[in-house]
């Protein structure tokens, strides 16, 4: 038969006791049964699960019951007959044992034995109006199709089932118990799954630290699988959520075999043993990564749940809440994924949000809350969506006026959403010539050894902030300069001309990734968030730009655009919000995604005004401006000099020319349109800013007609300059750590005001500031807030 008797545990027994009234027979019963001697055991008659030998106990007396669970237990003549090495189950326990030994970590009892070789599994119908679950004769392998398909009276093997409908008859109370809070805390071994889909994530790890059965059929590859993640069939290369071991300092990624604070907060239960909570946490994560393009549902994840025993049942339960937290994180269930009903139940959702600013976080931030339930409408004060994101085509070719690169794809939710989308994004090469002026190519090793200077006078900055305060701090271009000067006092070294002017390239590009000058930036913070994880692996150029993503993610969502809000009162229960034209919205939260400069500037009065923690962290950041000019021209004339090189660096004639044209950008890794983009950093900024675009242009020019002197240069016939500092809503392109502040400026922004008004965009992310990834992520961060409170 496909299903062992229903009738429960110990009812049968019950009432034969209740059938005995004198106190002889009560006696005679006393020596015929023996109580399990586990403390807090609900089983007053236990019955034997094993059945493996002979003599077995049955429903009868045994010497010694052995406790797996308040339900399963087995008599003391089968733990003979596996545990002695004359009885006939020897070799069968001896075999297990050898392979548990080789894989596992974990003592291989007799206990773990029985757990995960001889009990049965329990299965749940999957009729709607039913849903009983059932155990399966121990003959029957449970796999995931089998749990896919399993309803009540199912035929196996061809033996045919007593009665009309199975579904009628009552579930064992056992799996009534397995529900109760207190019976986890009975059970003697964690849960170790088989066939999990983390398996082969996971491979590097002893099996059961990570939630898994060291006799999981993937083990027989534990040695063999590569331990890169693109040997995952299918799986890209980009998706690495699991840190393998001995790895570290990479961004996004978790211990499979340890859970984070958050978690151990959020279910404090499993602080003792984080088994069952890891194996379904691998599993979900897992589960997301093979296939990001759909909803990842508990019932999805429950078929992959193979584990035997009534903890089936607790698993399958358990996966719900594990599904829910992770999904609210933004762990899974994220991106442009669009979803038909609420992902969360309705205590995670806020009756309604309001959003002010469609950039990258806003819409994150949207988009999750949308998919969790919650009414969303969005505020943007442009003509168009998207935010310092702003995507170009009148050159032939995708170009970002603002963001166009994603810096380390390794978990990047950029790649994620890639992915979901089926982009491919352009990998950026290494190799940067460096051309002078006059159309010389410096020498690689030259280059290498003066890159080796200025990090080294990196590290001298590094070493000297060690036990600085922050009113100790002082400019990052003072730093650099007394560095440099002290070295070559001390050294006796001279830095020739050239040499000088390759040191000024890679300070230009310094002034890039602060999108300040120098004489501006923190020497103590200036790279904060290099003590954070980061992202790794391949920079990578999103050929179709940002937008394509940013569109996707709006698809759907009540955005209202050329609507600039005035002001936000969060003086009573509800927080109104009103624009420049008189209209006003309410809601429960309000979340403020616009740029850092324009809460410096009071662009929004706040009613009662920020809290002066806020308003001074405001303040200690600075508003970054880079700007951008694209050339089309109508050949690729420099092809032949960089050789397919996906860009070229130009060294400044002088430090007062070293944020000017300092690196230009194939935009056409095709090779097939003829578009050079190229930055205008530091000092270089405002020296522009008052200039005419042809003016731009015409500099421009003059540059690249030095660089490739030897040849003629086209003059473009098409172009745009940005104007990001003029840009009402922007006037800056991303943030930075002003001479003075800390990097703790950027957690004080993110703080919400009353668990009313909360903050997101890329200057409220002190791990991944500067960034659309770091914009994005502090959406779906708030979200989560929200969703928490």
């Amino acid at each position: 038969v496909c299903c062992l008797p229903l009738f429960p545990y110990f009812t049968v027994f019950l009432s034969k006791r209740k059938a005995t009234d004198t106190e002889e027979e009560d006696d005679q019963s006393e020596k015929k049964y023996r109580k399990c001697e586990k403390a807090g055991c609900s089983a007053t008659y236990p019955v034997c699960f094993a059945s493996a030998s002979e003599r077995c106990a049955k429903n009868g007396y045994t010497s010694r019951w052995y406790h797996l669970s308040c339900g399963e237990h087995f008599c003391n003549e089968c733990f003979d007959h596996y545990y002695r090495s004359h009885k006939d189950g020897y070799e069968t326990f001896a075999a297990w044992k050898k392979v548990w030994t080789s894989n596992g970590k974990s003592e291989p009892s007799l206990k773990a034995f029985m757990a995960d070789q001889q009990l049965p599994y329990w299965v749940q119908c999957t009729k709607p109006d039913c849903r009983k679950w059932r155990q399966l004769t121990k003959e029957i392998q449970l796999t995931s199709s089998l749990a896919a398909t399993y309803r009540c009276g199912m035929k196996f093997n061809n033996i045919k089932t007593e009665g009309p409908d199975q579904c009628s008859q009552p579930e064992d109370l056992r799996v009534v118990e397995v529900t109760d809070s207190w019976w986890h805390s009975m059970l003697i071994l964690p849960p170790l799954f088989k066939e999990s889909p983390a398996s082969p994530f996971l491979a590097a790890y002893y099996p059961d630290c990570v939630g898994m059965s060291p006799t999981s059929c993937f083990s027989s590859a534990f040695i063999q699988l590569d331990f890169a993640f693109c040997s995952v069939p299918g799986l890209c290369p980009y998706f690495q959520p699991f840190y393998q071991p001995n790895e570290c300092g990479k961004a996004l990624c978790v211990r499979p075999d340890m859970m984070e604070l958050d978690e151990l907060y959020e279910f404090p239960e499993f602080s003792r043993d984080p088994t069952m909570y890891l194996a379904l946490r691998n599993l979900i994560l897992a589960s997301w990564h093979r296939n990001c393009k759909e909803v990842l549902t508990s019932q999805k994840c429950a078929l992959h749940i193979i584990v035997r025993g009534l903890v089936r049942v607790r698993c399958v339960q358990e996966m719900d809440r594990v599904l829910h937290f992770m999904t609210r994180k933004g762990l899974i269930n994220t991106g442009v994924l669009m979803v038909k009903r609420p992902l969360l139940p309705e205590r995670y959702r806020s009756k309604n949000v309001i959003i002010i600013g469609a950039g990258a976080s806003g819409l994150a931030a949207a988009r999750q809350l949308q998919n969790f339930g919650t009414q969303v409408v969005v505020l943007e004060a442009r003509e168009r969506i998207g935010g310092r994101v702003w995507d170009d085509t009148r050159l032939g070719v995708t170009v970002g006026q603002g963001a166009q690169i994603v810096n380390g794809c390794v978990n990047n939710p950029i790649a994620l959403m890639c992915e979901q989308m089926s982009i491919k994004m352009h990998k950026l090469g290494e190799r940067c010539d460096l051309f002078q002026e006059g159309g010389q190519v410096t020498d690689p090793a030259f280059d290498k050894r003066m890159d080796f200077h200025f990090n080294a006078i990196l590290d001298v900055v590094s070493e000297w902030r060690k036990d600085k305060s922050q009113n100790q701090d002082t400019p990052l271009g003072e730093k650099v300069q007394e560095v440099k000067k002290n070295f070559l006092q001390e050294s006796g070294i001279q830095f020739s001309e050239l040499e000088e002017k390759v040191l000024q390239f890679h300070l230009s590009n310094l002034e890039y990734a602060c999108g300040s000058t120098l004489d501006q930036v923190s020497a103590r913070s200036w790279d904060h968030n290099e003590f954070f994880a980061q992202f790794s692996g391949d920079h990578t150029l999103l050929t179709k730009g940002y937008s394509v993503l940013l569109h996707k993610l709006a698809e759907g969502l009540d955005i209202r655009t050329k609507c600039q809000v005035q002001s936000i009162d969060y003086s009573g229960d509800l927080v109104k919000v009103t624009s420049s034209n008189g209209s006003q919205w309410t809601a429960q939260k309000v979340l403020v995604t616009v740029p850092l400069t324009l809460l410096q500037k009071n662009m929004i009065q706040f009613n009662p005004p920020l809290p002066e923690r806020k308003l001074k962290a405001i303040h200690s950041l600075g508003a970054g401006i880079i700007e951008k000019i694209a050339l089309q021209f109508p050949h690729r004339f420099w092809d032949g000099k960089i050789q397919g090189a996906d860009y070229f660096g130009h060294i400044p004639p002088s430090p007062d020319k070293r944020g000017m044209f300092s690196v230009f950008y194939d935009m056409d890794p095709q090779g097939k349109q003829a578009v050079l983009m190229s930055v205008i950093t530091g000092d270089a900024v405002p020296a522009v800013r008052e200039m005419e675009d042809k003016e731009v242009v015409d500099e421009c020019m003059k540059v690249l007609r030095e660089l490739f002197k030897e040849q003629e240069v086209p003059d473009p016939v098409n172009f745009f300059v940005t104007h990001w500092s003029k840009d009402s809503w922007s006037q800056m392109s991303y943030s930075f750590v002003k001479t003075g502040g800390s990097g703790e400026a950027y957690d004080i922004l993110a703080e919400d005001v009353q668990g009313k008004v909360f903050f997101a965009g890329e200057a409220t992310n002190r791990h991944f500031p500067q960034t659309v990834t770091g914009a994005y992520l502090s959406g779906v961060r708030e979200a989560s807030k929200m969703a928490a409170m």
